[in-house]
């Protein structure tokens, strides 16, 4: 009896000494024993936060290698839809068509907002819904309009691939018709260099891409901010989406996991999204 009460208590202090030195089980434990290429497309908006998980996972097993493009989210529907990547991005859901064609399994693991972004020099910090609309539409097309400079304003767009394009246009512009003149950029990094570099600019991009060098309008007196996002009160929102063929490959179920497990949520958050339940 007196050995079994010691063989116990011995073993209680080894759990407790575990725990004391940090001997736990994080979610970048499923790559354990793994290897191979992970391949990602897609939406842009979503890279950010892939690219920190891809080197945390690429430094820690080095067997493992993660490979990401952009291309917008149709072209992260189609991909992974193809076989061509083993996971495809998306910053809209994909449509019951997309997802009967190719089986698709749809992981939403964030909230993202969509801003219309100026230059910084700007001083248009805010605008209503009909003036967003006139502007992209082309019936306002000089700053002084709205309280600006006198300038004539710079259109950038996104091209209809775009998933980020695809909620800007439905929730802000309220489907509306965008200048045929408008500059097109392929992705929300591509937006924010163009804005940033042209003080007659006006664009749009996901709210995690938002920084110093360009300056997010607020929209009928609402700012564009994670705590509105998160809220409500802010509308032009969006999930973000990791989308499958059928059942993910152990690399990739590894890797989804990874986005709902608190390592991923921290990083989603510190990249400016809001981390979605599983």
């Amino acid at each position: 009896m007196i050995r079994q009460r010691g063989a116990w208590l011995f073993l209680v202090i080894i759990c407790v000494l575990a725990m004391s030195t940090g001997v736990r089980a994080d979610g970048y434990d499923a790559f354990k024993g793994l290897e191979g290429t992970l391949k990602i497309s897609g939406g842009t908006a979503h890279i950010p936060v892939m690219q920190e998980l891809a080197r945390e996972i690429m430094t820690r097993y080095p067997a493992v290698r993660i490979t990401i493009a952009g291309g917008g989210s149709g072209v992260g529907i189609k991909q992974v839809g193809e076989g061509l990547v083993d996971i495809g991005n998306s910053g809209r859901r994909p449509t019951d068509e997309e997802i009967a064609t190719y089986d698709l399994r749809l992981h939403r693991w964030a909230v993202d907002g969509v801003a219309a972004v100026v230059h910084p020099q700007n001083p248009v910090r805010a605008l209503t819904s009909r003036q967003l609309q006139d502007v992209f539409a082309g019936r306002v097309r000089n700053w002084k309009e709205l309280g600006g400079p006198d300038q004539a304003i710079h259109v950038f767009t996104r091209d209809e691939a775009s998933g980020t394009r695809n909620v800007f246009w439905k929730k802000a512009l309220g489907k509306g018709t965008i200048r045929k003149d408008a500059d097109v950029v392929p992705s929300n990094g591509a937006m924010k260099t163009a804005v940033a570099t042209d003080p007659a600019a006006i664009g749009y991009m996901s709210v995690g891409y938002v920084d110093e060098t360009v300056q997010a309008v607020a929209l009928d007196g609402v700012d564009p901010s994670v705590e509105n996002v998160r809220s409500g009160r802010y509308p032009v929102a969006r999930g973000l989406y990791s989308n499958t063929k059928g059942k993910p490959s152990a690399l990739a179920q590894a890797f989804l996991d990874l986005l709902f497990a608190p390592e991923g949520r921290a990083i989603i958050a510190a990249k400016g999204y809001i981390p979605a339940d599983k």
